[in-house]
């Protein structure tokens, strides 16, 4: 990991990790992994509900545009300003689910690090703050050592991100009369990111371990979560909005 990650990210993450670990009853590492991933979701909530929220908008607005992407198919600089002044009309910002995801990036990539790379059982004392205490970690959680591979971890934590990739992902692009490279090029990655995505997520939890499985299952309920929040709280503004 880069020195400026590991001060500004991975310290701070660790050092937040051991401290959870030392303040719950039985120093349950499960548990303290469950709840330090919702605290830091929570944490990102402003910006991942921007994010959620610009994609709902782009679902709801998704006939619209395909009507001005098919009107200007021929002209692509009129589409691609034809398609920003729709934005700017309906005051959507089409950065705001870009900015969550690079800010994202370098907190996901020191999490993983923490749960993978972190030691645990063992805890290295020389990267913790003062007030931090070195508890004697339980690696178990409902009978499963989560610091081993776990085929039942991997499995949910395929299927959470699977039932992540329905709730939050955009729709497929539809097919056309005509054929358009773009539009199959999109086709093709958005089947790969929905059912491709989860499998090797899968993968991945059952290569590393156990705790990396819950990071991956407790991240995607989340975000599922969130997700529903977000629908109905956009659902109830269109509706004070009709009515008023």
């Amino acid at each position: 990991m880069l020195p400026i990650l590991k001060a500004i990210f991975y310290i701070p993450l660790y050092n937040g990790l051991i401290f959870l670990i030392g303040i719950l009853p039985g120093h349950s590492v499960g548990v303290a992994v469950i709840l330090f991933t919702v605290l830091i979701k929570l944490i990102l909530s402003p910006l991942s509900h921007k994010a959620a929220k610009f994609q709902l908008e782009m679902k709801t607005h998704e006939s619209e545009l395909n009507r001005i992407k098919a009107q200007y198919k021929d002209d692509k600089q009129a589409q691609g300003k034809a398609v920003l002044d729709f934005y700017r009309e309906k005051k959507i910002n089409p950065f705001a689910a870009i900015l969550p995801l690079f800010i994202q990036i370098p907190i996901v990539i020191a999490l993983y690090y923490v749960f993978y790379k972190g030691g645990l059982p063992a805890i290295d004392s020389a990267l913790l703050y003062s007030f931090v205490t070195v508890p004697i970690p339980d690696m178990h959680l409902f009978g499963i050592n989560i610091l081993a591979k776990s085929l039942p971890l991997a499995v949910l934590a395929g299927i959470a991100q699977l039932g992540q990739a329905h709730f939050a992902m955009p729709p497929a692009p539809k097919k056309t009369d005509t054929p358009s490279l773009g539009n199959d090029l999109a086709r093709g990655m958005h089947v790969q990111m929905k059912y491709f995505l989860p499998v090797f997520m899968a993968f991945v939890a059952y290569a590393v371990s156990g705790a990396v499985a819950l990071y991956f299952i407790t991240s995607s309920l989340f975000t599922i979560a969130q997700e529903v929040i977000v629908r109905r709280s956009l659902a109830k503004t269109h509706q004070h909005s009709s009515n008023s």
